[in-house]
């Protein structure tokens, strides 16, 4: 068994060459808004989820994105009842929110 049943990856990277970047949708917000469900919903730690910042994760395009391991998969989303559902549905629930999958041919 893996330390942690599910491990998410924020992309917080802003990019200074006017680039599209994840750092464009203030993603720093949706991460402590993950953080903070993650702990209140007693999902943190050993055996449960960690939730991590990231650098650039290459899928700029379709940003700002997140990573949810062991899955690998790839949401985008538009607000704090996105990471709600997030959250709730996927980390604590197992269930895929298909709606904020992010499609395998959004790149950089």
């Amino acid at each position: 068994m893996s330390y942690y049943q599910r491990h998410v990856f924020f992309c917080l990277n802003q990019r200074t060459n006017g680039e599209a970047s994840c750092g464009d949708h203030d993603p720093q917000g949706a991460f402590d808004h993950c953080k903070s469900r993650v702990k209140q919903l007693g999902l943190a730690g050993k055996g449960g989820v960690r939730v991590n910042k990231a650098g650039c994760l290459d899928r700029c395009a379709g940003g700002p994105v997140a990573v949810v391991y062991p899955e690998a998969v790839w949401y985008s989303w538009v607000d704090q009842s996105d990471i709600d559902e997030i959250v709730e549905r996927h980390l604590r629930d197992g269930e895929v929110v298909e709606r904020l999958v992010l499609p395998e041919s959004v790149g950089r």
